[in-house]
């Protein structure tokens, strides 16, 4: 008896712990928002900068979560390669990820660029200020994490 009343515990909390997902990243436009209303917040953007800026970043935040998508793909191929001992497949794998590294970068210094150019001269130093001392001293935007380019910043 006692052992039945185990099972059936244990298949009611393992049939809960399945049915709990994981909550979905948040979505370019989230993202974008995000950015946008923190930009705001430092720089004082008026509702034209607010609305192009939302656009940059929203159309940014799009390119990467594609190349965010392939580049979890590399490096679950890098892992299988390491397991396996196929030199040949690491070195496609790490290159593999290093052409998406290259993608993430020039997307995002691409966004950078283009918001800067909607900014006064007054905004363009403010945020030249933040840039050099952003988080962890490196910029307003946050680096690295899962699949995106070393935060190698002090």
């Amino acid at each position: 008896m006692k052992t039945i009343f185990t099972l059936t515990v244990t298949a009611a909390l393992a049939t809960i712990m399945l049915a709990q997902t994981q909550p979905a990243p948040p979505s370019p436009a989230d993202r974008a928002q995000h950015q946008v209303k923190f930009l705001t917040t430092l720089l004082s953007l008026t509702p034209t900068q607010q609305q192009q800026a939302t656009t940059i970043f929203t159309n940014a935040a799009t390119a990467e979560a594609t190349v965010h998508d392939n580049m979890k793909s590399a490096h679950e191929s890098l892992q299988n390669a390491v397991k396996a001992n196929d030199a040949a497949a690491i070195d496609q794998a790490a290159n593999a990820i290093g052409e998406l590294t290259a993608q993430i970068t020039s997307t995002h210094a691409k966004a950078e660029a283009a918001f800067y150019q909607t900014l006064t001269a007054d905004q363009q130093a403010k945020f030249a200020q933040l840039h050099e001392r952003g988080p962890r001293g490196g910029g307003p935007f946050p680096r690295g994490g899962p699949g995106g380019p070393p935060d190698d910043r002090p």
